[in-house]
């Protein structure tokens, strides 16, 4: 993965933003949400019955079943 990343300064000098690659950028989100998730223990719980689950649903049954 690249991890080239890019600051981002206004004319005083003053750090205003960063530049990250999308694959960093999405493996920061994903793990803000997990963080989030695992804050309730309710959802916890729940991800953690899922892990162990093994079977499921088919991708594509479970697009259709949603309408999506």
């Amino acid at each position: 993965m690249e991890t080239d990343i890019q600051i981002v300064s206004n004319e005083a000098g003053e750090v205003t933003a960063v530049i990250v690659p999308i694959a960093l950028w999405k493996e920061i989100a994903f793990e803000r949400e997990t963080a989030y998730l695992l804050r309730s223990h309710t959802m916890r719980q729940r991800l953690l019955a899922a892990l162990e689950r093994e079977s499921g649903a088919p991708f594509e049954d479970a697009v259709a079943k949603l309408g999506l």
